[in-house]
């Protein structure tokens, strides 16, 4: 049995065998998603040839502190942002020893949403070692509930570990 979802399960099993099969590393920096990508990695078997390490930086202090994320991209554009999200993924890979990192911040709900960023605006960030350009983007999610903000984004955070 496990806690988490059988989508989830399945993608991140994708994950783990086509970056093993490439020899390629991972690091996570999540927000909204509180390390839910890096628990379902961690239900593969096999996992620790692929996943580096995660870091939950859900407060504005902890993407600081543990990513470098400038406080004056949080002042200006916000922790959900397209440039906080690409800063977080771009510390964790320069933190990490992995290959690609993927970042995640978003407004899950219920609250805290406004009318330029409401529930389900989540951003995502892929850093590639060697690569001076980052993926970035802002999608609306789905908000029907907290925690289907938070499996949706799980899931686009896994595609983007796809090689």
């Amino acid at each position: 049995m496990t806690i988490i979802s059988a989508e989830l399960i399945a993608l991140a099993q994708r994950v783990i065998d086509e970056n093993a099969a490439i020899g390629r590393k991972v690091v996570l920096a999540e927000s909204c998603t509180g390390g839910l990508v890096a628990a379902a990695l961690t239900e593969i078997a096999g996992s620790s040839a692929v996943l580096d390490r995660g870091f939950v930086t859900y407060s504005n202090e902890s993407k600081q502190e543990m990513l470098g994320v400038s406080p004056d991209i949080i002042d200006t554009f916000g922790a959900v942002s397209i440039a906080c999200a690409w800063a977080m993924a771009q510390g964790a890979l320069k933190r990490s020893n992995a290959d690609v990192a993927v970042a995640i911040s978003g407004i899950a709900g219920p609250g805290g949403g406004s009318r330029e960023k409401p529930v389900g605006t989540v951003v995502f960030a892929r850093a590639i070692l060697g690569e001076e350009e980052s993926d970035a983007e802002e999608r609306r999610l789905s908000s029907d509930t907290r925690s289907d903000v938070r499996l949706q984004a799980a899931l686009v955070a896994l595609e983007l570990l796809l090689p």
